[in-house]
This record gives C-alpha cells, sequence and structure tokens, in this order.
C-alpha cells in the first residue's frame, strides 16, 4: 500500500439501506381488484396518449419549474407495473395484460427520450465541476426508498430554490428529473435500457474531459522512446490535470452516478464503473510508466512530484473507486506508487555513488568552493522540500548498521529520528568525506584548511537556510560551526606562521638596535612572501571571509603593534638605505582586508618611514601595491 496516503485514512461510501432489487415474491405485492386494475390502465393509456414519443408538439414532461404532469406521469406508470403483476397473478386475460404491456412499453419509451434529453440538454450543468460543488461525498446517501419520490422532489426543489447559484440551482433540477426517471424504469424493470443511455452520455464526458487536460493513453515502448524534454512536459501536464481529473472529473460524476441510480447499489456501481475506469486506467497508468523511463538522479524532483499527487488525492482515489467494480483502478494508483516509491529510492541510492565516485583531482581554483559541493547540497535542499514523501517511501530503506555515523558528527541517532533525517546526515557525510579526500591535491596545507572551511560554510548554510534545518537540527549546525571554526583557525596558525615566527617571541622585551631591524626586515619578508601567495585565495562567504580577517587582524596586529611602538622610533630609516620599517599597524590592517577575493598574486609596496607616511590610513586596496 501507498505510504503518506494510505496510513490509515480511508474514506468509504456510505452504507446504502436500499434493496440492490425490487422484492420478487409475489405475496409482497398489493393486489388490486379488477376494477382498480381497469382503471389504473385507463388512467395511464390518458397519460401516455398525451406523451407518446412520436408526438413533437408534446414537448417534455420535465419542463419548466412545475413537475406535476412529470410527477403524475410517473406515478401512473409504476400503478401500472403493480397491475400488470396482478393481471400475471391471476392469470387474467391476455388481452388486457397486452394492452398494459404496450401501454408500458411507450411510457418506457417517453421516459427514455426524456432521460437522454435531460442528460445532453443539461450537459453544460451536469459537468462535474458543477456536480461536485452542489454536494460532497461525505454527503451523498442512497434514498431510503424508490416510493418517495415525491417527497424527496419536492425536498430537492425546496433546496434548490435557496440561495445557491443558477448553476447549481439547475444541475439540482436536472440531478432530481434524471434520478426520479431512473427510479421509476428501475422498479418497472427497465434499469437496463436506463442505464444503457446514461452510459452513452456520460462516458463521452469523462473522455473529452480527459482529452481537454491532456490526459491521453501511452504504451511503454512509446514512452521509452520519448526524448526526456517531450516526456517532461507530458508529466507536468498530467500534474497540472490530475487534481481535476479527480476531485473534479470523477467525483462529480460519482456524485451524479449515486444520485442517479440511488435504487440500486449494483447498477449504480457497474454504471460508474463503466463509466470511469477507462479514463481513470489511463489516468494513473501514465505515473508508472513514466517511472521506467531511463533513471538520472537530476528526475528525482519531478517523479516525487508525481508521487505526491497521487499520494494526496489517495483519499479521494479511495472513495471514488470504492467498490469492487472498480478495484482496478485503485490497484493502478496503488501499483503506480509503488512504482514510483522504488524509482525515488534507487534515484537516492545511484546519487550517493555518484558521489563516492567522482574521482575528479583538480582543485577548486582559489581554495574556494566546489562544484560537487554546490551540486550535492543544492540537491539535497531541494530534496528536504519533500521531506514527508520521502519519510514514507523511506521507511523500508533504513541505513545498513555497518554505515552507522560517527557520534562526533551526527551525536547519538535516537528512536524518533526519521529515516530521511538518517539518509540527508549521510549524503552530507559522505560529501564532506569527499571533501576531505580532495583538500589533499592542494600543495599548500593553509590552503586546504581555507578550502574545508569555505566548503563546511557553504554546507552549514544550505542546511541552516532550508528545511534541512528542521531535520538535521540545530545541535548539528552549531557542531558543524565548531568545526568551521577549526579549520579557519588551523588555517591561520599555519598560513601565517612565517609572519608570526618573524616577530620576537616576547615583543615587549628589550632587544638591541640590530636585532630589531633585523625583526623589521624578517617580518617585511614574510608578511609580502604571505601576502603575495594569499591574494589569490577566496572565501566566497562574507561572515566567514570577515571572521578570519578580523581574527588574523586582531592577533598578528596586536603582536606587530605592540613590537612597532616599542622600536619603530630606533629603527628609522639610515639614510642610503632601505626602508627597514615599511608598515604601519594601520598599513598591515588594511592589506589585511585585501585578502580572500581572489585578486591574484600581488606584492606589499615600499612604503616611507617617515611619520607622515607611515602614519597614513589607506581607504582602498592597491594604494600601498605597486
Amino acid at each position: 500500500m501507498p505510504q503518506k496516503g494510505m496510513r490509515t485514512v480511508f474514506f468509504k461510501s456510505p452504507p446504502s439501506s436500499i434493496p440492490s432489487t425490487p422484492p420478487s415474491s409475489h405475496s409482497s405485492r398489493p393486489t388490486l381488484s379488477d376494477s382498480m386494475v381497469e382503471e389504473t390502465i385507463e388512467v395511464a393509456e390518458s397519460f401516455v396518449a398525451r406523451w407518446r414519443p412520436d408526438l413533437v408538439a408534446a414537448g417534455s414532461l420535465f419542463q419548466g419549474d412545475d413537475r406535476e404532469e412529470a410527477r403524475q406521469f410517473i406515478k401512473a406508470v409504476k400503478n401500472l407495473h403493480t397491475a400488470m403483476h396482478c393481471l400475471a397473478s391471476r392469470h387474467s386475460s391476455s388481452e388486457r395484460l397486452v394492452r398494459a404491456h404496450d401501454l408500458m412499453r411507450v411510457g418506457m419509451e417517453r421516459l427514455q427520450k426524456e432521460f437522454y434529453r435531460i442528460l445532453s440538454v443539461n450537459r453544460e450543468y451536469l459537468y462535474p465541476e458543477s456536480v461536485s460543488s452542489v454536494q460532497s461525498p461525505m454527503t451523498v446517501s442512497a434514498r431510503s426508498s424508490v416510493s418517495d419520490f415525491e417527497v424527496e422532489l419536492e425536498d430537492e426543489f425546496r433546496f434548490a430554490n435557496e440561495s445557491i447559484t443558477e448553476v447549481e440551482r439547475v444541475s439540482m433540477s436536472a440531478m432530481a428529473d434524471l434520478k426520479a426517471i431512473a427510479d421509476c424504469m428501475i422498479s418497472t424493470g427497465y434499469g437496463k435500457e436506463c442505464v444503457k443511455i446514461y452510459k452513452t452520455v456520460r462516458k463521452s464526458i469523462i473522455d473529452e474531459s480527459l482529452y481537454n487536460l491532456g490526459i491521453e493513453k501511452l504504451s511503454v515502448s512509446k514512452v521509452q522512446k520519448m526524448d526526456w524534454e517531450v516526456l517532461e512536459i507530458k508529466i507536468k501536464i498530467w500534474l497540472r490535470g490530475v487534481k481535476t481529473a479527480v476531485k473534479s472529473l470523477f467525483e462529480g460524476e460519482r456524485i451524479l452516478c449515486d444520485h442517479v441510480f440511488s435504487a440500486s447499489v449494483p447498477i449504480r456501481e457497474s454504471c460508474f464503473a463503466q463509466i470511469s475506469k477507462d479514463g481513470a486506467m489511463i489516468l494513473f497508468e501514465f505515473p508508472e510508466l513514466a517511472a521506467k523511463y531511463k533513471k538520472t538522479p537530476e528526475k528525482i524532483f519531478i517523479t516525487l512530484d508525481l508521487y505526491e499527487a497521487i499520494a494526496d488525492l489517495w483519499p479521494e482515489i479511495n472513495y471514488i473507486f470504492s467498490s469492487t467494480a472498480t478495484s482496478m483502478v485503485q490497484s493502478q494508483a496503488v501499483n503506480s506508487l509503488i512504482k514510483l516509491g522504488q524509482n525515488i529510492r534507487t534515484l537516492i541510492a545511484d546519487f550517493e555513488m555518484a558521489i563516492q565516485k567522482e574521482s575528479s583531482k583538480t582543485p577548486a581554483p582559489k581554495g574556494g568552493v566546489h562544484p560537487l559541493t554546490r551540486y550535492v547540497m543544492n540537491y539535497i535542499s531541494f530534496l528536504s522540500d519533500y521531506s514527508g514523501i520521502l519519510n514514507d517511501i523511506m521507511a523500508d530503506s533504513p541505513l545498513p548498521t555497518q554505515l552507522s555515523m560517527p557520534e562526533s558528527y551526527y551525536g547519538t541517532p535516537k528512536q524518533d529520528d526519521n529515516p530521511i533525517t538518517l539518509h540527508f546526515a549521510w549524503l552530507i557525510l559522505v560529501l564532506l568525506c569527499k571533501l576531505d579526500g580532495k583538500a589533499e591535491h592542494y600543495n599548500d596545507v593553509a590552503l586546504s584548511y581555507l578550502f574545508l572551511a569555505n566548503n563546511l560554510r557553504y554546507i552549514v548554510d544550505k542546511v541552516r537556510n532550508s528545511n534541512l534545518r528542521f531535520l538535521l537540527g540545530d545541535e548539528w549546525i552549531e557542531r558543524h560551526e565548531s568545526k568551521i571554526k577549526l579549520y579557519s583557525s588551523k588555517y591561520m596558525r599555519i598560513g601565517w606562521s612565517g609572519v608570526f615566527s618573524s616577530l620576537p617571541t616576547d615583543v615587549v622585551a628589550e632587544i638591541s638596535l640590530e636585532d630589531a631591524r633585523e625583526s623589521f626586515r624578517n617580518f617585511n619578508r614574510a608578511f609580502e612572501e604571505t601576502y603575495r601567495k594569499q591574494t589569490s585565495w577566496i572565501v566566497p562567504n562574507q561572515k566567514l571571509r570577515d571572521e578570519i580577517k578580523i581574527s588574523l587582524a586582531k592577533e598578528l596586529g596586536d603582536l606587530y603593534g605592540e613590537f612597532y611602538a616599542r622600536n619603530r622610533g630606533r629603527a628609522r630609516r639610515v639614510s642610503g638605505s632601505d626602508p627597514v620599517v615599511r608598515l604601519s599597524p594601520d598599513d598591515l590592517g588594511n592589506y589585511l582586508s585585501d585578502l580572500f577575493y581572489g585578486f591574484g598574486s600581488e606584492s606589499v609596496g615600499s612604503v616611507s618611514s617617515s611619520s607622515s607616511s607611515s602614519h597614513s590610513s589607506p581607504s582602498s586596496r592597491g594604494r600601498f601595491v605597486r
């Protein structure tokens, strides 16, 4: 059974208290005297004579708001039927029985003509959309007795005259007329003729409506030969039309059929099945055909749309096609869900395998976000929008125990963790492992850590800004935020170790003039070398970029500032020699602010050690660049 739409919620058609066929025992029929039989035949004859089917001027029994003539005609035909049974039970003269039979045949011809006319003339008012707006599945119920027509018809008209639209009023009136005729014809043994007319007219409406919705019959071979672009268009057409087809077309037809043929459960079930099952089978077979198309991971989203469409409509499908006669439609819908679910599980498994098999060895330029990271996280974040459906689909596909995630990554799995949550966490872990391997392709260890920080920042942001946040939780985010800080710290410690080590161990300790000048030279050389290399590196995320630069500026700036303040004056420029103090703390901060934009290799330019120049504050990158 499909998971989402069929957990425990099923809608069943209301029970009917109506016997499927009229009582067959002659003893239960009323007994009429000969005079009453004759009077009944004469009354019927007068009505039939006025409304013979071949009389063009007779018009229609069911026209205008007054149904008194129609009510009397139907009553006369029913009484005639009773009289015929009385005559047959007494073995009366065949002449009166033949006369009554001929009258009944002509009367039924008139009712058949009326039945067809009402169905045809009111076609636009009996469209399923109109019918389904009048009554809902939960309120449709069979009437208690076909003999209650008079009271029922009055109730229908009284209801129709209340505050409803013109379309609903005409629809209700036509439905009442059709029901009155169907009740009469079924009770008098002409149900087959009535059903034949109904099926002819209504099946054409179903077929035409499905055609207008773009639903067409396709074969497996035809679908397999299609270009994906063509099939994708057909899937989108199906997705736009399926809700209308189920909730308006088939539900409206079910309501109409139940109402018109409420006198007989077998007749209405059989009639509805013959009208709807061909179109419904075409409708619900299409997703199964689409599921058999050659698979690629990108097709999972439209496949999920197909699954979700059927699952969301399952309560209506279950109700509308609840009879034995339409059980094959339910089975087809279930089978499509099963095939789609299998397809989705396969696509997720293929997606994981594709991550693991990705073998590019070219490092992401400048230590930025790897294309694999973008692709995988975009894919997973889009998948998270379908988490409800995926929980049901993946319920039968738990992670193998040997693939359990380390506690340092995910924590301790809880019993109430959703299946798809574990799968998402696992896919991200597979990606992170892959990124660890790709970080080794860099020749510079510091750049490897910057690469890991960049990619993990991208991953965490994708989680935070999508439904993944509600699945993986804040604890997962906090754990990986800490890892970003760890990677950033390792980048700074390794990437700037030469600059830090160029300064004395104790920057406030007294040192000789020569040692101070040498320290300035070493610092200038180390800073320029590191700066030149790292100006081509990149940190795309502004928040991470600012965090690293602020941290670096604070740590390096504090040390250099102390050393600069104590030793600048003593180490001032000697005439005829290169400047020893080339960078002020402000210059240092400005150079650091230029990092991580990926502008390429640049070097620190000469800066005068004079007071005016050394205390200047560049306002843009490149001011002190050669």
